[in-house]
């Protein structure tokens, strides 16, 4: 959805940098930031990204149960589709509590519940397949992921299918480019960069 593309740019939940790139925590240099935390102090962003997920789950897993949000930043997101959907919810911590009962789950998980992990960012996917694998350790039966966007790396694509769920975005790199086009935010030379990234960010030169 290129709309969602256009109010994360609007908002400045994301940033776009193609001559001074990020560097992000895996040491990735990269000419796009994305901090979609942002989101939530937004109603009418919030509530369109709320409603979109709410729809792409009903259309790509329409058996789901339960609704998990990933801690922190899939919980408020998760709220908000659990409510409009009228499903039960839960979230994922990023590991046990070191107290009380250690749970990494919180709310009520029945096992084989069919359940859809929500988080707002797809990189690698490597912190929501974490949570899909504690799900999965409480008997949930996850049945996809959903996401507000997703850089389309090829590693996403390769620990997704290793890891045997899918997974579905509501916007992703090549929309919020697009999108940034149609806002005449980009040189010719910045469109390159930012193509050219996505090819191969590994080994992306700028």
């Amino acid at each position: 959805m290129k709309a969602i593309a256009a109010d994360l740019l609007k908002i400045k939940a994301v940033s776009l940098s193609p001559q001074q790139p990020f560097t992000w925590a895996s040491g990735i240099k990269s000419p796009i930031y994305c901090d979609n935390r942002l989101t939530i102090s937004y109603p009418q962003v919030r509530r369109q990204i709320a409603i979109g997920l709410a729809e792409l789950i009903k259309a790509q897993f329409p058996q789901v149960e339960v609704i998990a949000g990933t801690a922190t930043a899939g919980i408020p997101h998760a709220a908000w589709v659990a409510d409009l959907l009228n499903l039960p919810m839960i979230y994922v911590r990023s590991k046990p509590k070191d107290h009380g009962q250690g749970r990494q789950i919180e709310g009520v998980l029945q096992p084989g519940q069919k359940t859809v992990l929500i988080d707002d960012l797809i990189s690698t996917g490597g912190s929501v397949l974490k949570a899909v694998a504690a799900a999965r350790k409480e008997q949930a039966e996850v049945i996809g992921v959903a996401g507000i966007f997703s850089y389309q790396l090829a590693a996403a694509e390769q620990n997704f299918t290793a890891a045997q769920v899918p997974f579905a975005t509501l916007t992703n790199y090549t929309e919020l480019i697009a999108a940034a086009q149609e806002q005449q935010e980009l040189s010719t030379a910045d469109l390159t960069l930012l193509q050219a990234w996505r090819q191969d960010p590994t080994n992306w030169q700028h």
